[in-house]
Parts: C-alpha cells; structure tokens; sequence
C-alpha cells in the first residue's frame, strides 16, 4: 500500500438500475471517508476490498464525493452480493497510472506530431483528462468532433481539456455515480 495514510470504512454494495444486466457493482464512498482523499475528483487509490487487494480510480459522484465501480472478479474474490455491507481500506496511490489510450485517439496522436509531443510532455493525470473529456460526449459525434479538438489543442501547446469539471458538481449528466437498482424486497 501506498505512504499515505489509509482510510477505512463500510458501504452497501449496490447494483446499477441500468443496464439490466450489468455484471459489476458499485458503492458510494461515505462523505468522510471521500473527505480525506485530496482530490474531489478521479483520483486512483489501493487498498482492500472485503480483505482483497485492488487497485482502482474512483469517480466524483457530482456531490463532492466519489463512487467506486466494483468489477464481477473482484466481487467473486471478495465472496459479496450486492445489497452487502463492504470493509474497504484505501489510500491513493503513490503514482497515478498511465491510462488506457482509446484505439481512435492512440491513431489520432500518431498522425500528428505536435499533438504527441504535447501528449507525452503531459502528466497521467491530464492524459486521463483528456481521454475521459473525449468520451463523456452522449452522442457518437460528439465523440468524433471532441477527438479532433484535442488533437487541434494539443498540437497548439494546451495541456487540459478546457471546460472539462473534473469534480462532476457543475456537468452531473457526465459524470456521478451510477443510479441503484431498487433491490427486490426493499420497496
């Protein structure tokens, strides 16, 4: 585990309302355990799940706190169901990862040498700004155009997305927390 002080604490396993039949989980950070992380947006943390180890990015939920995505693996690992109480201990990482670059936006980089040399000269960080700003577009267009404004930002020197609310509170239809499936018997 990372340097940082670690911070522990229980939440509910939850399952997403859509789609229907998502194989992952997810659960809500309580506020104060959110609160000691030092960003109120993505940050990447490691830790234990249920008593195993995990290493994952937890997502602003809109609210000033954060959610985490909790995958079918790490679940059956963990031995949980959805509507369990969860142990988690979590620190964030001692160095953000590099991000998984989209097939689309890795071909678009390629192709234009300034926008790389900006793309290599950034932090994770901002590359996973980037690449989440690229992909929050609802529409398959908005995608296509947004990829070619970053490449045209890149190439000309400009290291963030512009615009882009990385705590979630001020563009709640990019991001937050997944909406909870009404579980069978708690109507």
């Amino acid at each position: 585990m990372s340097t940082a002080v670690a911070t522990r604490f229980k939440a509910r396993l939850l399952r997403p309302a859509q789609p229907d039949k998502a194989t992952w989980t997810f659960l809500l950070l309580p506020a104060a355990a959110s609160a000691e992380l030092p960003t109120r947006s993505m940050v990447t943390v490691e830790g234990t799940f249920a008593g195993q180890p995990f290493v994952a990015t937890l997502e602003p939920d809109g609210n000033g706190s954060h959610w985490l995505k909790v995958d079918k693996a790490l679940r059956e690992k963990a031995g949980v169901c959805a509507g369990e109480m969860v142990a988690l201990q979590i620190a964030p990482v001692a160095k953000e990862p590099e991000p998984k670059v989209p097939a689309d936006l890795k071909a678009a980089l390629a192709a234009n040498a300034g926008a790389k040399a900006t793309w290599k000269d950034i932090t994770a960080v901002a590359r996973r700004d980037w690449i989440h700003w690229i992909g929050s577009g609802k529409k398959a267009e908005t995608r296509v155009k947004r990829l070619g404004v970053a490449i045209d930002k890149l190439a000309c020197g400009n290291r963030r997305a512009c615009c882009f609310d990385r705590s979630g509170r001020y563009s709640k239809g990019n991001m937050g927390a997944p909406e909870a499936a009404v579980e069978k018997g708690a109507e």
